[in-house]
């Protein structure tokens, strides 16, 4: 399992994956889950994954190297012309290896199980971010929706209804994410370091930050000690509950 969340914010945009596949007392897999695409000062595309390894590296695949479209051509992320294309293309992806595995793996007794975080900016168009359903299906984030998680969601949703907003500065945003996926990987073995952190501001000509976050990074481990102990603090504050006789 894993777990990835994605902020569209006023200021531009934070994508936060892990990459932790498999778990086990005696196996833990790594394989990173987020792809981005960018050409500086013409494109940025990101995409998280989160479900089946097997299916969503076939669909990277096939959104490196083409696409089948409906007038039998071929389609690449990097041809795209606007976010609206680039979500009807990881769709269409979906579908395409659905149609080439999904039967065989009903016939194993598996689902089809994937789902995705798009987000980007081409130049002179609107900074977007979809999530992506097993059918191929999407949403779109708006300023009253501004975040999406995929993969192991439900430990690190409270601090995101709490903090995000559609104003939230992006370095604000990081930081929240980063509390969102300690508190995820302190809650589940399937979740884990090391983790893929960008952040890209609007209308900006590439990311401002795209990084590798492991166990030694100094502000991630201020990140999770910090806010474990805070915690401990204001739960000391709170008065004992008193009872009526």
């Amino acid at each position: 399992m894993t777990y990835c969340v994605g902020l569209l914010l006023r200021e531009g945009l934070v994508c936060l994956a892990d990459s932790r596949t498999n778990a086990g007392v005696d196996y833990i897999s790594t394989f990173r889950k987020l792809t981005v695409w960018s050409k500086p000062g013409k494109r940025m595309i990101a995409l998280m994954t989160a479900g089946n390894l097997s299916i969503s590296q076939s669909v990277i695949t096939l959104l490196n190297e083409g696409v089948p479209d409906e007038d039998g051509s071929l389609k690449r992320m990097d041809e795209v012309t606007s976010m609206t294309a680039a979500a009807r293309l990881v769709g269409r992806a979906i579908r395409e290896v659905e149609r080439i595995d999904g039967p065989g793996l009903k016939e194993h007794g598996s689902e089809f199980n994937v789902t995705m975080i798009l987000g980007g900016q081409l130049a002179g168009r609107n900074l977007r971010m979809f999530m992506f359903y097993a059918p191929g299906n999407y949403i779109e984030a708006s300023p009253e929706t501004p975040f999406f998680q995929i993969g192991e969601s439900k430990y690190g949703k409270p601090i995101l209804d709490r903090v995000v907003t559609f104003d939230t500065s992006l370095n604000q945003g990081a930081k929240c994410a980063l509390i969102s996926m300690d508190s995820t990987i302190r809650s589940n073995i399937s979740v884990g370091l090391p983790l893929d952190l960008l952040i890209y501001p609007r209308d900006a000509e590439k990311p401002a930050v795209q990084r590798l976050i492991t166990a030694d990074d100094p502000y991630y481990s201020m990140i999770r000690d910090g806010w474990s102990g805070g915690l401990r603090s204001v739960f000391r504050t709170l008065p004992d509950p008193t009872w009526p006789d």
